[in-house]
């Protein structure tokens, strides 16, 4: 079979076996360069199918399963079987596979057919990819708020003297996903100049853990960091605050910014002596806060943002999400997939980085919907599969 797509990845094909958000978020992104990707799942589903409302009349295609799983192919496959397991080689020869990916438990790969080992036998150079918890050493199930709170995240989220504080977005996920790619990029790179495959490990425990760059070496120091909400540790004013008729957040990142803003009309009142360096704010920060706020609350947010962004001052008012669809610049950078079966269209949230070229992508697949298209090219017959309980 020869998988055809365009974009940037067009020459490149992914056989991942998948499920919940990490990997899934990491293929996505190589879908939306144009890469191949077909996607396994057990003859249960992805979990993540029946996550979240019920937006298309079907079952297993519910509102959270979209999110990260556009631009792909589906097909099921019952990996404890020996036979899946040896169609499992067969689809990494015969579509000539490039990256192989997969995110069970490290102690399961084994049993699964998926290890390593037996990957690279089949394809020697083979870019093999894992998203697991913990890496290859600590077979553990782990989902993305175990692992906020594991890794110490939790303890510097939240406001003031409250208990830990999950993140509102999955940035374990996310970040795992972002660095598995870059891994990937990186590994085709190498293969490109020496015609080797790699193996790469993505610890989502790592990956958390490095987010902590900036904290992890003031507490080494001894220094405390505490909760500040949505407010900062060590720069003043930095925050969000209460205008007549919304939020506003601004954030004063040095001394030039301070005096441009203490001159605006009304702003006069926090030029004050505790006010005169970065350091004396953020000692005062709680009086200059509401300070601040004494000023902003009798302030549209139009006036605040014509004033501050006249003076290059870094601000914005505070967008939801449904803002964020409407808002005319904002949408721009968001991505569409439409189901040719219902119409039914969703917006998705743009990758990191804009992709080269453009890409029209595929509405995530139904549950073993490419079955027959995928095993029919390998001469099998999908009902016979069926029968045989090996999709």
């Amino acid at each position: 079979m020869t998988l055809k797509s365009n974009g940037f990845l067009k020459d490149v094909k992914v056989l991942t076996v998948e499920q919940a958000a990490a990997l899934p978020y990491c293929t996505w992104r190589l879908a939306v360069e144009g890469a191949n990707v077909v996607r396994i799942e057990p003859l249960w589903g992805d979990p993540n199918r029946k996550v979240g409302k019920k937006v298309i009349d079907e079952e297993g295609m519910n509102a959270y399963f979209m999110s990260v799983n556009a631009g792909k192919k589906g097909i099921s496959l019952n990996l404890g079987a020996p036979q899946g397991q040896e169609i499992l080689g067969e689809l990494i020869g015969k579509l000539e596979v490039d990256i192989f990916a997969c995110n069970q438990l490290p102690g399961n790969y084994k049993k699964l057919g998926i290890d390593y080992e037996r990957i690279k036998s089949i394809k020697s150079d083979i870019i093999w990819v894992e998203i697991s918890g913990f890496g290859p050493d600590r077979s553990e199930p782990a989902y993305d708020p175990m692992i906020q709170a594991y890794s110490g995240i939790m303890d510097v989220n939240g406001e003031p003297n409250t208990p830990p504080l999950r993140f509102g977005v999955s940035i374990v996920d996310i970040e795992a996903g972002n660095q598995a790619y870059s891994e990937i990029m990186k590994a085709l790179y190498i293969r490109e100049k020496t015609g080797k495959g790699r193996r790469i490990d993505i610890s989502m425990l790592d990956c958390a853990m490095s987010l902590l760059s900036l904290q992890v070496p003031l507490v080494s120091l001894g220094i405390d960091i505490p909760k500040t909400g949505n407010f900062h540790p060590n720069f003043t004013p930095v925050g969000v605050y209460k205008a007549m008729d919304g939020y506003i957040s601004i954030a004063v990142g040095n001394e030039a910014q301070w005096r441009s803003m203490i001159e605006f009309p009304d702003f006069e009142v926090l030029d004050k002596l505790e006010y005169s360096t970065n350091n004396d704010r953020t000692a005062h920060a709680d009086q200059l806060n509401d300070d601040i706020n004494s000023v902003l609350h009798k302030k549209h947010t139009s006036e605040i943002l014509q004033m501050f962004k006249k003076e290059k001052i870094p601000v914005s008012e505070v967008s939801t999400i449904k803002d964020v669809l409407e808002d005319s610049y904002l949408s721009s950078k968001l991505l569409r997939t439409k189901d040719p079966k219902t119409d039914l269209e969703v917006i998705l949230a743009p990758p990191p980085v804009k992709p080269i070229g453009k890409l029209d992508l595929s509405f995530p697949p139904r549950f073993g919907e490419h079955n027959k298209e995928i095993y029919t090219s390998l001469g099998y017959d999908e009902v016979d599969l069926k029968k045989k309980g090996v999709i």
